[in-house]
């Protein structure tokens, strides 16, 4: 679903803020989350973002601000008055009810009529492909199977909106992979609009429509997976997001007009630039732009030294060593890396068009 279909606000942080004692856990977030889109708060542990999550469903008060659900400010109103469903990383369903009891327990506390009730189980069974399994009790379910009743519970009572906080946090590698899937079909069947938190930025370039990135409590980077991706607004987001390298800048670098001119390795070369000065700012050296094998003009030759080389599968990686940027790791595919040794000197080449300035 393209950004630009959207229209009507499902939610809207206006400027919210959270402390404990001293500690800024929100600072001054504002974002908008649009009818059906997939939005997920990506951060490491203590950049706040599941903070904001729990002041979205009312288990946490911010200090400021306002947020509001569907048009409706619910600062004041508690967590059952806000018209929300959530789900948690550690499942959280009632293991003395069977899956069905579990996934109808929202309809009865809304005081649904009997056969809607028994009607919108079996659909929500089906959405989640457990409809066999509704007899069981939690304990008898694999956790990817828990997990996906613990959705069919939250969206059951179709809710304004979807929170997910972590919810494949507890699984294997495999069983992630599984349910991301699922989620996503999930989704797309039902339109519903989600605010999904994790610290995997693989989980957020995967689901997500927009990727909200949180660092220190503040919001750093808002936008579509590709374009932050493709051009992280900061270093940090460049970090989290692609493993990027970040080289100190040569000394005469200039930044005019969202273009940084520099020069590396002898040749003076223009990049973009979210930086407006030079100063506290790095150039961001993707992994994956670095060849070890020559490649067109537009990419920057510079002298390196081997300094380690790790087995990845498809990819290896390659630390290197150079006087131009400084030390760099390169992750480049197999047949590049098969017959370099440690300490041997070579050039590599960097994509230029693929780096940037960024503070």
């Amino acid at each position: 679903m393209s950004h630009d279909t959207y229209h009507q606000s499902r939610l809207e942080l206006d400027r919210v803020s959270k402390r404990y004692g001293r500690v800024t856990a929100v600072d001054d977030v504002s974002l908008s989350l649009t009818e059906g889109e997939f939005l997920t708060f990506l951060g490491q542990s203590g950049s706040g973002k599941t903070t904001i999550l729990k002041i979205i469903a009312g288990f946490e008060n911010c200090d400021g601000g306002t947020v509001r659900v569907a048009g409706v400010d619910v600062v004041r109103k508690p967590p059952r008055d806000r018209d929300i469903g959530m789900v948690f990383q550690n499942y959280a369903l009632f293991p003395h009810m069977s899956v069905t009891d579990n996934i109808a327990y929202g309809l009865r506390r809304r005081k649904w009529p009997t056969e809607r009730r028994r009607a919108r189980v079996r659909e929500m069974l089906e959405l989640v492909r457990l409809a066999e399994l509704g007899h069981r009790s939690p304990r008898e379910l694999s956790g990817g199977q828990q997990q996906r009743v613990a959705v069919a519970r939250a969206l059951a009572y179709e809710p304004q909106l979807l929170l997910m906080d972590e919810p494949l946090g507890a699984l294997d590698r495999a069983l992630r992979l599984d349910l991301e899937q699922e989620i996503r079909r999930i989704h797309r069947s039902t339109g519903c609009s989600v605010v999904y938190v994790t610290h995997d930025r693989d989980e957020a370039l995967a689901l997500s429509d927009r990727i909200a990135v949180f660092h220190e409590g503040r919001l750093v980077g808002l936008d579509r997976p590709s374009q932050l991706y493709d051009r992280p607004p900061t270093g940090y987001v460049a970090r989290l997001l692609t493993d990027a390298n970040l080289a100190p800048l040569p000394d005469d670098t200039t930044i005019h007009d969202g273009a940084a001119d520099l020069t590396v390795g002898g040749r003076r070369v223009r990049v973009t630039s979210t930086a407006t000065q030079p100063a506290g700012a790095r150039l961001a050296v993707p992994r994956t732009s670095i060849s070890l094998q020559p490649r067109a003009e537009e990419h920057l030759s510079v002298e390196a030294t081997v300094s380690d080389i790790v087995f990845l599968g498809e990819h290896v990686r390659v630390d290197l060593d150079t006087t131009a940027l400084g030390p760099l790791i390169a992750h480049v595919p197999m047949r590049q890396a098969s017959d370099r040794m440690i300490g041997e000197t070579l050039r590599i080449h960097i994509d230029r068009t693929r780096c940037q300035v960024v503070i």
